[in-house]
């Protein structure tokens, strides 16, 4: 195979640390089973969501989190499998925690954390520290990036993942209306690359957990608390266009070369109001 295969998670959240930290561990396991090199995982997972089911930071205790995630990372290791994995990420008091998606590799090290960068007026005032850094990782040859939730409303974010290589945008979510999937959609179309949305159980009326194509059309969906194996190729033939001729023409249209060195000296260009 030419492409890599990934797994994409539907957990239910609760605000038991422990309780998430099974089933994430479960749902690990059965993505190795399924040959997935990666497995990703709803914002705010492993400790609780903010405003759904954690009220106040004084009632989670950081250190069954911290604990759980280490039985994590050391599952990672024993079935080299990569995980994307949401979670409050606990700072120095009194500093709120920011809003994370936890990169753990195959080897069970936390290779590198994605902070979202734009939360919520609610997030922003009440509950968490902002990020300010995109972060990309490759595995076997593939290329992805991370953003959380409310931050599909700000398309910059998804133009910078482009441009930065991005051939998977891994997109941790606590979704609260279903035009999420709208955008979602547009932004795997518009840059051309893969899409790979994990949502809570909870949010699944407004939309499933899936794998949207570089075409915006879904490769796979999930169906209840479960998740869903998909390969990525980019080789895939039914991929052609928008994979081999529109992410590299939008690319060098955006340096506008071809533009420029066709502009016309013509008086009836300059003139706006001719006929």
């Amino acid at each position: 195979m030419t492409g890599i295969r990934i797994a994409i998670a539907q957990p239910e959240i609760t605000a038991d640390a422990r309780k998430n930290g099974a089933e994430v561990r479960r749902l690990m396991a059965q993505a190795a089973a399924g040959k997935a090199r990666l497995v990703q995982f709803p914002e705010g997972l492993l400790s609780g969501y903010a405003k759904e089911q954690i009220a106040d930071w004084a009632d989670v205790d950081f250190d069954v989190v911290r604990a759980e995630l280490e039985q994590i990372m050391a599952l990672a290791a024993k079935l080299k499998l990569w995980v994307v994995l949401g979670s409050a990420h606990p700072l120095t008091p009194p500093n709120r925690p920011h809003n994370s998606l936890y990169v753990i590799s195959d080897t069970g090290r936390i290779v590198d954390r994605y902070d979202k960068r734009f939360c919520s007026h609610t997030e922003i005032t009440q509950y968490y520290s902002p990020g300010f850094e995109p972060v990309v990782f490759d595995v076997d040859g593939y290329r992805f990036g991370l953003a959380i939730c409310v931050e599909i409303n700000f398309p910059h974010l998804f133009s910078e993942y482009e441009r930065l290589g991005v051939e998977c945008l891994l997109l941790s979510a606590y979704p609260v209306d279903s035009i999420f999937e709208v955008k979602a959609r547009a932004y795997a179309a518009i840059n051309a690359y893969w899409v790979a949305m994990s949502l809570p159980a909870q949010t699944n009326h407004l939309m499933p957990s899936g794998l949207i194509n570089p075409n915006g059309t879904y490769a796979a969906l999930v169906s209840g608390t479960d998740l869903v194996i998909a390969d990525l190729n980019r080789d895939d033939p039914d991929l052609h266009i928008p994979l081999d001729l529109a992410r590299p023409w939008r690319a060098a249209a955006l340096k506008g070369d071809i533009y420029r060195t066709r502009r016309v000296t013509d008086p009836r260009s300059t003139n706006r109001t001719t006929v």
